[in-house]
């Protein structure tokens, strides 16, 4: 049986060391004698691939795919898993939040129950603080609302995959990709076990602006209901609309020269429906963008070079 290990680059120098002695641990212990250890350069800054290149003369399973520049998370995942050829495929951030030591607890879980296809591990509680803690309860409670594929809540990256797996994942082709959802939109067996994610040694690499455009599109990206939420909000305020100038009108008729329509009302309300109108043209616009880029057929990542 072959395994593939698949990571992403990115600011990564400070870990590889320890993550690299702790993952050859972890195969060691589940005695899997051929395996490859699949690293995506995805534009890290640092020299973390002059590291992995200096290292691979002494661990010759280390293969190098280097980007042309930095392409974002997921689509360094989708180009490894592109790349990987294991019959297993364990898919792992190397910034040690996560141990490599659970590759262990997956694999026995997935040879004890042969149905299974996919283990993946979840956070029963998230780390951080309360903000950190609210805003990841708020984004799972929200994308499963909008969304007609239902995610479990705090889903962490690391997942080991068969290989049928993950040839179906890779066939949806998504150009606006969020990983998360595709995981479970292709279905099949999967099991999820908790692990607590520990604290990572210097800055996150997702800043709030990048967790906000993950939401963004994770959201557009699987539902179209912010869409149908649009259609009922313009009915509703059309309604209303409607309603009021009946009851302008009746006033007017009954109480003539003494009901004054006034200015600032009349202002006020038109700004009102100029947010609105200018909030959906924003959303619709979204949309289009997505069915933009998805018919450009442009690929998701570009590689440089791979050092095999």
């Amino acid at each position: 049986m072959k395994l593939s290990i698949v990571t992403t680059l990115y600011k990564s120098k400070g870990f590889l060391e320890i993550f690299l002695k702790e993952i050859i641990s972890a195969i060691e212990i589940i005695n899997v004698k051929e395996y490859e250890l699949i690293f995506v350069n995805d534009g890290s800054p640092d020299n973390s691939v002059e590291y992995l290149l200096d290292r691979k003369k002494e661990i010759s399973q280390i293969k190098i795919i280097d980007l042309s520049r930095n392409f974002g998370h997921h689509y360094a995942i989708q180009a490894g898993l592109n790349y990987s050829s294991g019959e297993y495929v364990f898919l792992i951030d190397n910034d040690l939040e996560t141990p490599p030591s659970i590759l262990v607890d997956y694999y026995k879980e997935i040879k004890n129950d042969t149905n299974l296809d996919v283990v993946y591990g979840y956070q029963e509680a998230r780390k951080g603080n309360f903000i950190e803690k609210k805003a990841g309860s708020v984004f799972w409670v929200l994308i499963n609302k909008l969304s007609d594929t239902k995610i479990p809540h705090n889903i962490l990256t690391e997942r080991l995959m068969t290989r049928q797996y993950v040839n179906e994942l890779l066939r949806l082709q998504d150009a606006n990709l969020f990983i998360g959802g595709m995981f479970y939109w292709v279905g099949f067996n999967q099991k999820g076990i908790p692990v607590k994610k520990g604290i990572r040694e210097g800055a996150s690499t997702y800043t709030i602006k990048r967790r906000a455009e993950l939401m963004l599109q994770a959201i557009t990206s699987f539902s179209g209901k912010p869409l149908e939420w649009l259609f009922y909000i313009g009915i509703s305020i059309s309604s209303f609309s409607f309603l009021f100038l009946m009851y302008l009108a009746v006033q007017k008729v009954i109480h003539q020269d003494d009901v004054q329509l006034g200015w600032t009302s009349i202002v006020a309300i038109n700004v009102l429906i100029l947010g609105i109108i200018s909030t959906f043209l924003g959303l619709i616009g979204i949309y289009i963008f997505k069915i933009f880029k998805q018919v450009q057929g442009r690929p998701n990542a570009i590689i440089k070079k791979v050092y095999e």
